[in-house]
């Protein structure tokens, strides 16, 4: 019966709907090879050429007339002698004492970070002019750690401190003093 059903299949066209479910055979062709145009070579780079120096231009000359000499003449005056003055009494000699300046007293200047991760040490030595009431009121570099951020913490840390002011007659006066403070590699 399974020859029947074949045959009949055959017969009404299934066969060739089947042969039509097939993909197409796929066609191929040999081209050719497409040669691309040649190009010209790319043009020489220019020549380098030497520029001559600019022309040498005398600088003008410039005479400045001076003064003519003084003329030597000589004139009589009569001076009188000056009046006597009256003779005063032999000053004493002033009694003064320099500041007191410690860097103990004061608190420690923070050591730059950065001066600190490059290794940076030294020592910096200001000047630091002492008030009347103790207080620093200008401060300079005398001799630098040779690192400018040390020298800048050390001149404001220090600035801010109170010291004994200078004694002039007796009587407290503004005075300069020094200070030597050292940054170290603290282990």
């Amino acid at each position: 019966m399974f020859h029947v059903l074949l045959v009949w299949g055959l017969v009404n066209g299934l066969a060739r709907k089947a042969i039509e479910l097939l993909p197409a055979p796929i066609e191929t062709k040999i081209l050719d090879e497409v040669k691309q145009e040649e190009l010209p070579p790319p043009p020489p780079p220019p020549p380098q050429l030497d520029i001559p120096p600019p022309p040498f231009v005398p600088p003008p000359e410039i005479n400045i007339a001076s003064a003519p000499p003084p003329v030597n003449t000589i004139t009589t005056t009569t001076v009188a002698p000056p009046p006597s003055a009256p003779v005063a009494a032999p000053r004493a000699p002033s009694v003064s004492k320099a500041p007191v300046v410690k860097a103990k007293a004061c608190k420690e200047p923070d050591y730059p970070a950065v001066s600190e991760r490059l290794g940076e040490t030294g020592s910096v030595t200001l000047q630091l002019l002492v008030g009347v009431d103790g207080k620093v009121t200008d401060s300079k570099v005398e001799k630098s750690s040779g690192f400018d951020r040390l020298d800048k913490a050390a001149q404001q840390a220090l600035s801010r401190c109170k010291f004994e002011p200078g004694i002039v007659d007796g009587a407290p006066a503004p005075a300069w003093a020094q200070l030597k403070y050292t940054f170290r590699k603290q282990d």
